[in-house]
């Protein structure tokens, strides 16, 4: 593969002006597709082999023109106090939004009078208007939001407390501010490493290119194959992740073969030639990652990983050629000042090691105290992990600040905390001899269940084959004594199915949220096991070695504990919660665990791969084991340290938001690289490679007749070009016992 990859470098940087041109061309061919496609909705959201969405199913079938995946919400009206609702002035008041509402917008199917349908609370200090649309939240217009928001203001002026909550009101999170903050950091972080404004350039146009190409293709294709208006958000955060990372890996080799004095094609050729073998099989552990996603079974997450994985194979592609024709127009100005002059120099004349060589011979001196102060401290960070509770947030769990927070809290006070999250509960009585009789037993068994508040007579259908029963649970929807509910309706359907041949089926937006946690609860494992299990496949090609892959897999799951312990301690238990905006502790959300080992194990392996393929190429070439380790971080400590530093400022920057899932997703992520690359990578890989010795790099004869070698850390490359290993064909020589022994 480094054969190959050296003649694709040599040649884009020749051929700089048509491999540019070509993907200046794609970019104005994804722009121009993007822009002409008609504006993408959100995808069809399904969970398969649900019982909340075989019920869901069976409500758009046996009741059309239901809207039952369209949003919802509800007008929240508090009486001034010693006033009730019931009140001539304040009923006034409400049935005059009632009327506003119904002529607000053509996407509403229909607004309830809550005088009419009983949404008036006992002691009559509260009400509630229910609206329900025709489409879902992320297809209402604006101009649909602005008339719910501005129905109420009437009422308010009267003195009453108008709060709105619901999914209507819910929009995708706006995206733009936190990616410049990562790409102004991305380029401070580049200038410090590289010493050089095109050096630190490169990485982000490069990335920048990459990822627009990708989202671009993702938007132009999103109503063809349904991928929603959220799907490039996935994308565009791995795609700039990646493509600052591996643009930033081949700038660097680039450079270290200038400052050996090396012809700049010929620097060119050897650096994607090397490096950028590890950025291709750095990329296929992403791409495994990110399709790996489609374990779990749920479409929209599937696309997700597929389209993100596109994105990542562009970058991939972007760094083996475009970074090398680039590489050619920028010229030696790719050098700093500074590493212009260490080129001019003689060889070692004042050189100094870096930090990295230090750190290295560090960890060598002292392998056994840095391997345990490293697994010690990430294990006992670790251990919140075990509490972890899962689950999605509700309403309740959004800032005081906002007017849905609000709504809930009104609802729970008034009417109790279950009233924000109802169960709906589907009777399919197509089999059963008796459908009113069938329907009638669920209602009185769900009546008679601990945790159960309300429910409500059951509505037919027009050909009486299915019925609907509204539950209102005692405890708010994410709460473990719902869940139970919904587990014994579930346990009592069983029993009637077999007395009554009638099919009782509960869904509604909490039995959803149910369901879903279970079910990225039971993907968990499998997913871990096909990402890990393929990516040690991978990495024992790349290595020729089993205890390296190993140790990556073990250190990965390490930094991934430690992060979710991390997670549980600050969001779930509300440690230093105030210091991250943390103003309601809760479950975890679902999707967050599966979603950062996804993108974690990524830029893990990344990280994995540049590292020590360094070292791997190093031995290969003749040096002992320790003096490779200093050699794999005298050229590679400072790039994974600026690219770590880079995805944790990117990752950082939704720390910020109001959202409570964008915060946590930001916060895992953050904390999780800072874990990975600092601690497992930066610490525990070296010392752990300290104590093996040659046997980290051992592998099994007829295991090493299986593998196919191809020859990551160009050993065959230099033998074309023939060149020998220093100090011939063994592994090391006299200079680099002495360097060991000086380590």
């Amino acid at each position: 593969m480094a054969t190959f990859l050296y003649k694709l470098g040599r040649l884009a940087f020749r051929r700089r002006r048509y491999a540019a041109l070509i993907w200046v061309a794609l970019l104005a061919l994804a722009g121009f597709g993007a822009a002409s496609a008609s504006t993408a909705t959100s995808s069809s959201f399904s969970i398969p082999g649900t019982e909340a969405q075989r019920a869901f199913d069976l409500l758009e079938q046996r009741f059309p023109g239901a809207s039952a995946d369209g949003a919802s919400a509800r007008v929240v009206f508090k009486a001034p106090d010693s006033e009730k609702m019931t009140d001539p002035a304040n009923k006034a008041e409400v049935n005059k939004v009632v009327r506003e509402l119904k002529s607000g917008s053509d996407q509403i199917a229909s607004v309830t009078d809550p005088y009419a349908a009983g949404a008036v609370s006992k002691n009559g200090s509260t009400a509630y208007v229910s609206v329900s649309y025709k489409v879902n939240s992320m297809e209402l217009t604006d101009a649909t939001r602005d008339a719910l928001e501005d129905a109420g203001h009437a009422a308010q002026k009267s003195g009453m407390t108008v709060e709105i909550g619901g999914d209507a009101l819910q929009v995708m999170p706006e995206t733009g501010a936190t990616e410049i903050i990562g790409v102004a950091i991305a380029a401070v972080v580049l200038v410090i490493t590289f010493g050089s404004l095109i050096a630190a350039g490169l990485p982000l146009l490069t990335a920048l290119i990459g990822v627009g190409i990708g989202v671009s293709t993702i938007t132009a294709l999103a109503n063809v194959l349904d991928l929603g208006s959220t799907t490039s958000t996935l994308a565009m955060m791995i795609g700039l992740a990646v493509g600052i990372d591996y643009a930033l890996f081949i700038v660097s080799r680039y450079r270290a073969e200038l400052a050996e004095g090396r012809e700049r094609e010929e620097a060119a050729g050897r650096a994607v030639g090397t490096a950028g073998s590890a950025v291709v099989f750095a990329g296929l552990t992403v791409v495994i990652a990110l399709v790996g996603l489609a374990v779990v079974n749920i479409p929209m997450l599937s696309k997700m990983g597929f389209a993100a994985a596109g994105t990542v194979a562009i970058a991939v592609l972007i760094a083996l050629t475009l970074v090398p024709a680039l590489l050619g127009f920028a010229g030696k100005r790719v050098l700093g000042r500074k590493a212009r002059k260490a080129a001019e120099t003689p060889d070692g004349a004042g050189a100094k090691p870096n930090m990295g060589t230090r750190w290295a011979r560090f960890v060598l001196r002292k392998p056994v105290w840095v391997l345990l102060v490293g697994v010690i401290g990430l294990g006992t960070i670790a251990v919140p992990a075990a509490s972890l509770e899962m689950g999605l947030p509700d309403e309740g769990s959004q800032p005081t600040s906002t007017t849905q927070r609000r709504a809930y809290d009104l609802l729970s006070e008034g009417f109790g905390p279950g009233f924000n999250g109802p169960l709906m509960v589907v009777v399919d009585t197509a089999d059963s001899s008796d459908g009113k009789t069938a329907a009638k037993r669920v209602t009185d068994e769900i009546s008679s269940m601990k945790g159960v508040v309300a429910v409500t007579p059951a509505q037919f259908n027009k050909a009486g084959d299915a019925a609907m029963i509204t539950v209102v649970p005692k405890d708010r929807p994410s709460s473990v004594e719902t869940e139970n509910v919904v587990h014994a309706i579930r346990d009592a359907g069983e029993d009637i199915k077999s007395d009554t041949g009638a099919e009782v089926l509960v869904t509604g937006s909490t039995a959803m949220n149910i369901d879903f946690s279970q079910k990225m609860n039971d993907a968990l494992l499998p997913y871990l096991a096909l990402v890990v299990g393929l990516a040690f496949l991978l990495l024992m090609v790349v290595f020729r070695s089993v205890l390296v892959p190993l140790k990556a897999a073990l250190g990965f799951l390490l930094s991934v504990v430690a992060a979710l312990g991390a997670v549980v301690a600050v969001f779930q238990w509300g440690w230093l919660g105030s210091l991250f905006g943390v103003e309601q502790t809760g479950p975890i959300m679902s999707m967050m665990p599966i979603f950062m080992v996804g993108v974690v194990f990524g830029l893990a392996m990344d990280y994995e791969v540049f590292l020590v393929t360094r070292m791997r190429e190093a031995y290969v070439h003749g040096e002992k084991p320790g003096q490779a380790i200093v050699t794999g971080f005298r050229h590679g400590a400072r790039v994974v340290t600026a690219a770590a530093v880079i995805m944790m400022a990117v990752f950082a920057g939704f720390i910020g938001s109001s959202e409570q899932m964008v915060k946590m997703i930001g916060f895992s992520l953050a904390i999780a690289v800072f874990f990975d690359a600092f601690v497992v990578r930066m610490a525990i890989v070296p010392a752990v490679l300290a104590l093996l010795g040659k046997r980290a790099w051992s592998l099994p004869r007829w295991l090493d007749r299986i593998l196919p070698n191809v020859d990551v850390e160009g050993e065959g490359l230099r033998e074309q070009l023939g060149e020998t290993p220093a100090g011939g064909t063994g592994h090391g020589d006299a200079g680099g016992e002495r360097e060991l022994t000086r380590v």
